[in-house]
């Protein structure tokens, strides 16, 4: 992504985000921080998503489009993630790739947490300027600006405060294939060297398959079509994952693997629909001793 550039994928994220709230597994899954966060020319589409009865025209059916499979994925992932937080309660969170992740201002779980947002620094300081319509987050919240390409996240983690010595849960949420499986690597084994015993990560990911393959090239195709353009143009995936090398990743950076939930079943569950997610996996695993 260019150092003067900000993340378009975590614009499209937060879109779906804000589609689904209130809408979709509701009683599960709340994101009131969402369409806040959002620009007003990015609300807009977002509004036409959310019309009952739809509006009609080109421009508001490509949005029910492209922003319902968003809602209807970012809803099932943010509960899947939501409750593996909930379940490791340590005290410290850490947010790799935060994007526009409203966590620490929305869960009220984490008002005795030390939260820690690592992003890429032009993303971090567009979502500093985004969140002061939030107001003030549940509890203690660093920003930290790091380009997993380039800094060393344990050093930069050290000198924002994060303690090595307590239990940490990590948030890798969409992620993993936007590194390379070096860096990918590289990040994991930072993790491990300041994870004491009861750290949890929890890891998103999406398995290669055609389905997948084509749903990508749908979302890129509707996005030309309305103009807003492409966000896999400068943030393409540089890499791809199966169960077993999600798998082998965690475990050479030493951490055992507790559960992989694939976000189809959690759809059933949750009386969402599971067109979206059939690729889509939540990996938690913990640190020996944990």
């Amino acid at each position: 992504m260019p150092a003067d550039r900000a993340s378009r994928t975590a614009v499209l994220v937060c879109q779906g985000r804000a589609v689904a709230h209130g809408r979709l597994a509701v009683g599960r899954f709340d994101d009131p921080t969402a369409l806040r966060l959002l620009r007003e020319t990015e609300r807009t589409p977002v509004m036409r998503a959310r019309a009952v009865p739809t509006s009609k025209g080109l421009a508001a059916r490509l949005d029910v489009e492209l922003l319902g499979r968003q809602a209807e994925a970012m809803a099932l992932r943010t509960v899947a993630v939501d409750d593996a937080v909930r379940a490791a309660g340590n005290p410290q969170l850490v947010i790799v790739g935060a994007g526009l992740d409203g966590r620490a201002w929305r869960m009220s779980e984490l008002a005795q947490v030390d939260v820690f947002e690592v992003d890429h620094p032009a993303s971090q300081h567009e979502k500093r300027s985004r969140a002061v319509a939030l107001g003030p987050p549940v509890g203690r919240h660093h920003f930290v600006a790091a380009d997993l390409d380039e800094v060393d996240l344990g050093a930069v983690l050290f000198a924002a405060g994060h303690d090595a010595t307590g239990p940490t849960t990590w948030i890798l949420e969409g992620v993993i294939p936007y590194l390379s499986e070096q860096a990918a690597a590289t990040t994991l084994t930072a993790i491990a060297g300041r994870s004491a015993p009861g750290s949890t990560v929890v890891l998103t990911y999406q398995l290669e398959s055609p389905r997948g393959r084509l749903g990508r090239l749908l979302a890129r195709a509707l996005l030309v079509l309305m103009g807003r353009g492409d966000p896999m143009a400068n943030e393409s995936r540089r890499s791809s994952w199966s169960r077993e090398t999600v798998q082998a990743l965690v475990a050479e950076a030493g951490f055992l693997l507790r559960e992989d939930i694939g976000l189809v079943a959690l759809a059933g569950e949750l009386s969402v629909p599971d067109r979206h997610v059939h690729a889509s996996r939540v990996a938690v695993s913990v640190s020996p001793g944990g």
